[in-house]
């Protein structure tokens, strides 16, 4: 169903695409840093809650689009269309419900969740977690019509969106950072635009009748709970699987947040290193949803068996490769966030330590399961990593820190712990039979 230039073509754009995203919360935080290490912490701090709703919608579109695949490679366009438009309503109305709660309740979720920071964090944080929630149902929008293009096979369109959101962004950092002097809330401002801008630019594309999916007179909102029901069955686990591995981050930071400004700023720093590690691998995972899903529609879980093979092996290739060239760069890298000695010397164990488990075990972990995923497998994966989030990510941290004195670079032990578990879990499932027996269409 796929030439290995059919995967070259919907998996580059998805790498740039992803490569482009990560340089929204890189850009923040550099930018940032000139404002001092009370305003990366407390950004990092509100990014912490962030993607825990941002994650949510990305789930929904991830629902989505593994329908719609599916009914693409079942060949009924007309159903696939329709999954268009209430994939649409679902995030977007979700979204604005908890971009909502967030603006108005900022302040109550901020000290219930990070009770002893200091109070100059705190004063930073609530200015960025209030404008950054404002734009929830926009990014919600730009997820879905994203995910849309991707299960189609159409990852430039989304990876050309992205390029302008980040364009954007950038260029309103450098002007509300730099020149209006705006500190944190130049930041949010400027992502706040960027996710607008983007949300509009993709939603019109999806208005083009002439495409293999497109947006059906969107104003007319009609609910069919035949489909809703369909997307929510892969969104559902897949958003409460990724929502509480984002709690079990809220978690971890906070345990963090007692050692001090300087292991906050660590350990928000290395995870954005860490992110741009792992983002190769992460947009195999989302080519994934694409060609499994349009495979399981079509009924041939032998060429899913041979994709998701050939998938993984590019994965663990590029994962490779962005760990060496971010090794050797590591240097001029760090010295862009203008660092105190002991903040980079945490940072860069941090980073050690996840760059050797990432080259050994991150694919199976996370790039894998979206295969399973993609299956209808939705129950199982989040199962599997509800238990070994809690279990290895949270408790084991909670143990080096507090028992053991590791101190921040514990919090990366654990994670690496978590990841080996998942791997092993997944790896197992997708070797038998049980996966191909989901079916929702």
């Amino acid at each position: 169903m796929f030439t290995n230039k059919d995967l070259r073509k919907l998996i580059v754009p998805i790498v740039i695409e992803q490569v482009l995203a990560m340089t929204i919360g890189l850009a923040d935080t550099i930018m940032v840093s000139s404002c001092g290490e009370a305003a990366v912490s407390g950004v990092s701090l509100v990014d912490s809650i962030n993607f825990l709703f941002i994650t949510l919608f990305t789930a929904l579109a991830t629902g989505g689009s593994v329908v719609a695949a599916q009914y693409i490679g079942h060949g009924d366009r007309e159903v696939a269309n329709k999954t268009a438009n209430q994939l649409f309503y679902v995030s977007v109305g979700l979204a604005l419900v908890f971009g909502l709660i967030c603006c108005f309740g900022r302040g109550l979720i901020l000290n219930t969740v990070y009770k002893s920071v200091e109070a100059d964090v705190m004063s930073n944080a609530m200015i960025y977690f209030l404008l950054t929630a404002a734009s929830y149902p926009f990014l919600a929008a730009y997820n879905s019509g994203a995910a849309l293009f991707r299960s189609m096979g159409d990852s430039k369109t989304s990876m050309y969106t992205s390029f302008l959101m980040n364009g954007l962004n950038v260029v309103g950092n450098a002007v509300l950072i730099f020149g209006a002097k705006m500190g944190v809330a130049g930041a949010a401002w400027a992502t706040l635009g960027s996710r607008v801008i983007g949300a509009v630019f993709i939603t019109v594309l999806l208005l083009n009748r002439n495409r293999a999916l497109y947006y059906d007179r969107l104003y007319r909102i009609k609910f069919n709970w035949g489909l809703i029901r369909k997307i929510l069955y892969i969104g559902i686990p897949n958003g409460i699987e990724n929502s509480v591995f984002q709690l079990g981050k809220i978690i971890v930071a906070s345990i963090v947040a007692v050692l001090g400004t300087s292991s906050i700023t660590a350990n928000a720093i290395c995870g954005n290193l860490a992110s741009f590690q792992i983002t190769p691998g992460m947009a195999v995972g989302v080519a994934m949803v694409t060609v499994v899903g349009q495979c399981v529609g079509a009924q041939k879980y032998d060429e899913a068996r041979m994709y998701i093979r050939k998938l993984m092996f590019v994965a663990y290739c590029l994962i490779w490769g962005a760990t060496l060239l971010l090794f050797l760069f590591r240097n001029p890298v760090l010295s862009l966030y203008r660092l105190s000695p002991e903040t980079e010397a945490l940072t860069m164990q941090c980073f050690m330590v996840h760059g050797i488990c990432a080259i050994a075990i991150w694919p199976p972990s996370f790039a894998l399961p979206n295969a399973l995923r993609a299956a209808n497998d939705v129950k199982f994966t989040m199962i599997t990593a509800l238990l070994s989030m809690m279990l290895f990510r949270v408790v084991l941290t909670y143990i080096l820190i507090h028992f053991f004195g590791v101190g921040v670079v514990g919090v990366w032990i654990a994670m690496c712990s978590d990841w080996l578990t998942r791997a092993i879990v997944f790896v197992t499932r997708i070797k038998g039979d049980r996966w191909t027996r989901k079916q929702i269409i």
